[in-house]
């Protein structure tokens, strides 16, 4: 494994459990709410719902995605009903926008949840002027990562140069297609229970275990060269 910053000239990150970390528990909020919705809507109980949520989770990439395939049920009634939660635990966040700052080139979210929600994260975070652009599920036609075509879609729309791009996430799954287009994968390792599923070390360039520590080694870098 090796990461080349040097030519690297767009910045991608995933968005959920990387730009803030899982002590804030903010995807917990969510993932009750999508037990409930989904309690709600097949008319079975919290351990079932929870059961039919990881197995969408697990076999179409998102539940969304899963509930859509199996349930018809309409992606932004859904997007809405999670993603109504409280994002004051985002103020305990390390601060990374003074160290995104400095990273030369372009930088970009590249999210499985949807734009609204996303820009109330960053900003919570204080990172709502830190990004030119979000590529969220819509965007992907609700085929998420890591299904190959959210990477192409955002390709072609953005104009990137997978050669001269670095994407970082905390699911090492969604590392593999992004590998495959020519990208430099930095994989943020938790130790969820979440993060190494279906990991291929092959896809992998580089580890990390704390990105706002990672990010400064790279400024550091940046001014010493």
């Amino acid at each position: 494994m090796s990461f080349e910053p040097d030519r690297v000239d767009c910045w991608i990150f995933d968005l959920d459990n990387t730009l803030y970390p899982p002590s804030t528990r903010l995807f917990d909020q969510i993932d009750a709410r999508m037990g409930a919705y989904i309690a709600d809507l097949l008319g079975c109980d919290p351990v079932e719902a929870r059961r039919i949520q990881k197995l969408y989770f697990h076999d179409h990439g998102t539940t969304l995605s899963g509930l859509m395939h199996n349930h018809d049920v309409p992606p932004h009634d859904f997007l809405g009903y999670v993603h109504d939660i409280d994002f004051a635990p985002l103020a305990a966040a390390p601060r990374l926008a003074p160290l995104l700052e400095r990273l030369p080139g372009r930088r970009i979210v590249f999210t499985n949840g949807d734009e609204p929600y996303a820009r109330r994260v960053l900003e919570g975070l204080d990172l709502a002027d830190s990004f030119e652009a979000i590529w969220d599920i819509h965007a992907m036609n609700y085929r998420p990562k890591p299904e190959r075509s959210a990477y192409e879609g955002m390709v072609a729309a953005l104009d990137i140069d997978p050669e001269r791009s670095v994407f970082v996430e905390d699911m090492a799954r969604n590392l593999v297609p992004a590998k495959a287009m020519g990208m430099q994968t930095v994989w943020l390792d938790l130790a969820t229970d979440w993060g190494d599923r279906a990991k291929d070390d092959a896809a992998i360039d580089l580890v990390v275990g704390d990105i706002a520590q990672w990010l400064a080694a790279l400024a550091a870098e940046g001014a010493s060269g």
